[in-house]
Parts: structure tokens; C-alpha cells; sequence
């Protein structure tokens, strides 16, 4: 094939195509153009409060952990075999407060204290003749001494000693040396026996009866379950509103019961993985609504009286601190000063009275937006703008009317 006619089909094609786009052009013009309805403002409803301050007192309640007021270790302060008290030494049993708990093998000590309390009433016997002569005055109360003196019983107590002159005479036969040494072995024997501190229960218990145990030794784990404590974790910006000395509620899992409680105590520390801090709440302890150590139960806080101020929804909230108020119609933002924030409300004030303050989230709106107020007004029922929400009813109602 010539060039000349490859060249006179190219520019056929080339024409041909240019001939199409103008018509397509042509025809395009020719159609008429739609009717454009005239843009409208979307108005919303929202819901709002009239801004009134007042006093509130808002409560805080959080779950806290029961524990004992008094966790105390049973330690020997003898050494010896354990020998059986007025409970039994096992994990779990429960003991009044002044029980004997466990007596250390002491038969020994208490046979060598009464051998010298013996050897004291001998030195005393032979010491009344010369007091008698030398110091009359003081003979009757030394003999109501000697008298009182029981060798199973502790030491009744030593007369006063006031005059220099008897005070020599007393140490010269060692009166006084042997009384004190008496008094150190009754305490010695003492130690020997292991009394309830409170009412309580074992909580862990290392040595039964017939073991041997060392001076030092940790017989035992006891708690105190008359008095018992909540520790309730309380976000720092919260717990200031607690002082100590608050009254506290604090109500079963079910909330059927309710006890009350008193703040003894403040953490002056904070937890590093919470954030938060620890509050103790003391309770009285009871047979017919026991409390068990380590469950869980809610704890009721009353909180301060906060003055002239209202409290509204947490998701009313933007940018930490700013609220929608309508005013004349449209939306305006405002600042406003937070005072506490709860888990789902919080408390402010800074705006004055009487403003309409939104109390819902609204979601892609922006200042100046026309709003109608719930209550004040209704919305139409063919709403401006066409939203969705007014398409929808529009159509149900004619529906129904069909």
C-alpha cells in the first residue's frame, strides 16, 4: 500500500472522530437543565437545662476490699514445748479476747520462782526484830506486807520507802534486791503464757501443741474480726473531697445490707498503676451480717457540700472544658469551670444563671448552627433541609394515611 493512501485514511479517521465529539457537544447543549431547589439551613433539637447554681452534695461510691484492723503474729517469748490453751491451735478456729491461747512448757520456772519467794519471806522473818527495835514506826507496815505475801499469787506491792537511814537498812539484808528480782521472774513466767489480744481467728499457724519452739519463734497468724477496715482505691482528684472522720456506707454485693463506716485513715501515697489513692473505712463487725475478710464490697462516700454550682452530663463536654449554650436561636460556645468530675456526670459553674446550657453530645455541628429546644418547640413535620429524621416520619405518616 502507498503512503498516499495510508495518509488519506489517517486523516479520514482523525475527521471522523472530530465529527463525533462536536455532535456529542451539540446534542449535550440542547438538553435542558434541572431545576436546583433552593438550599436551607438544617435546624436541630437539642435538649438543655436552665443554668441554676445551688448547693450539692455529691456522693462517691467505689468498691473496696475488707481487711483486718489488727493483723498481729503470735511470737514465743520462751523457749520450750507448746503445751494446750483454751482453743484449739489449728488454722481457721476462732478465739474470744483474754483466752489462753497456748502455754509454753513452764513447770520448771514456776517451781524456782516459788522457791524464791520462800527464801524472801525467810530474809523478811529475820529482818522484823530489828526493824521493830530501830524503826517502830515502820514495823506494821512491813508486817501487813510480810502477811499479804502468797507464794502463788504475785507480789503484793513494797511499802514506800522515804527515810535514808531505813533505805540503807533495807539494801544491808537485801529487802529491796530480792523484791525486784521476784517481780523480773514473774514477769519471766508470764511470757509463758500466750493471752487472746482481741477477738479474732488464726489465720495461718506454723507450730501445733507438743512442738518445740524456740524463743522468737512465730507460732501463728491471727486477725482481729470484730474490727474490721475497707481499703477503697479513689482516683486522686476525687479523694480530696473525703476527709477523715466522714461517715461511710457500705452495702453488701447485693445490696440488701448496709453498715456504717467511718474514714480513720488517708493514704498520703498513690498507687503507680491505678493513679489512685487509698482510703480506709473502719466498720463494726457483726454475727448476724458477718463481713469476711478479703471479699469485696461497695463503699458509699457522702462527699462535701459544694456551694453554687450544677452538675450535667460528661459527654455534654468538649475540648476538656467547653459547653454548647443556645442563644437566640444558635449554638455558642462557652468555657466553663470544672469542680469535680464524676463517672458520669461532673460539676461546674462560671456561666451566669439563666443561660441554656446543651446536656447531649451533639456530632458534627459548629457554632452560629440553628437549633430548636426540646420542649419549646416542635419540630415540623416536613423539617427544613430535608433531613433524614423528618424524611422518615414524613413518609410513616403517609403511609398510615394511605
Amino acid at each position: 500500500m502507498s503512503w498516499r493512501k495510508i495518509t488519506f485514511i489517517i486523516v479520514a479517521l482523525i475527521v471522523l472522530l472530530g465529527g463525533s465529539a462536536a455532535l456529542s457537544k451539540l446534542f449535550v447543549s440542547m438538553k435542558p437543565e434541572p431545576s436546583r431547589r433552593p438550599e436551607m439551613e438544617i435546624k436541630r433539637f437539642v435538649k438543655t437545662e436552665t443554668i441554676k447554681y445551688e448547693n450539692i452534695s455529691s456522693s462517691v461510691e467505689r468498691p473496696g476490699r475488707v481487711v483486718s484492723s489488727s493483723e498481729v503474729t503470735l511470737v514465743s517469748e520462751a523457749s520450750g514445748k507448746i503445751e494446750k490453751g483454751e482453743v484449739t491451735l489449728r488454722k481457721g478456729e476462732s478465739f474470744k479476747k483474754g483466752q489462753l491461747l497456748a502455754e509454753i512448757y513452764k513447770d520448771e520456772v514456776e517451781l524456782a520462782l516459788k522457791a524464791r519467794k520462800s527464801r524472801y519471806l525467810t530474809t523478811i522473818t529475820t529482818m522484823l526484830p530489828d526493824l521493830r527495835v530501830d524503826y517502830p514506826n515502820q514495823f506494821d507496815a512491813y508486817m501487813n506486807f510480810f502477811n499479804a505475801i502468797d507464794i502463788d499469787e504475785e507480789l503484793p506491792v513494797l511499802p514506800s520507802v522515804s527515810d535514808e537511814k531505813l533505805k540503807i537498812f533495807l539494801s544491808s539484808r537485801n529487802v529491796l534486791s530480792e523484791y525486784y528480782g521476784i517481780q523480773q521472774d514473774e514477769k519471766r513466767l508470764s511470757r509463758h503464757s500466750l493471752y487472746a489480744p482481741f477477738n479474732g481467728a488464726f489465720t495461718q499457724v506454723n507450730f501445733e501443741v507438743g512442738a518445740y519452739v524456740n524463743t522468737g519463734g512465730q507460732i501463728a497468724k491471727m486477725i482481729q474480726t470484730d474490727q474490721l477496715e475497707i481499703e477503697v482505691l479513689i482516683p486522686v482528684e476525687q479523694s480530696r473531697w473525703i476527709k477523715i472522720g466522714d461517715k461511710a456506707k457500705v452495702y453488701s454485693k447485693n445490696k440488701v445490707s448496709v453498715k456504717s463506716g467511718k474514714v480513720v485513715r488517708k493514704a498520703n501515697y498513690v498507687d503507680p498503676e491505678s493513679q489512685s489513692r487509698s482510703i480506709f473505712v473502719n466498720i463494726q463487725n457483726s454475727i448476724n451480717d458477718e463481713l469476711l475478710m478479703g471479699e469485696y464490697n461497695s463503699v458509699e462516700f457522702p462527699g462535701q457540700i459544694i456551694k453554687s454550682a450544677m452538675e450535667i452530663p460528661r459527654s455534654a463536654i468538649m475540648n476538656s472544658n467547653e459547653v454548647f449554650t443556645v442563644v437566640d436561636g444558635k449554638l455558642k460556645k462557652r468555657e466553663i469551670e470544672i469542680i469535680k468530675v464524676n463517672e458520669t456526670t461532673l460539676i461546674f459553674n462560671g456561666i451566669e444563671e439563666g443561660q441554656k446550657v446543651v446536656v447531649e453530645p451533639l456530632i458534627n455541628v459548629q457554632e452560629n448552627s440553628p437549633v430548636g429546644i426540646f420542649g419549646e418547640e416542635q419540630p415540623s413535620e416536613k423539617p427544613q433541609g430535608g433531613s433524614r429524621q423528618g424524611q422518615g416520619n414524613t413518609k410513616t405518616k403517609e403511609k398510615a394515611e394511605a
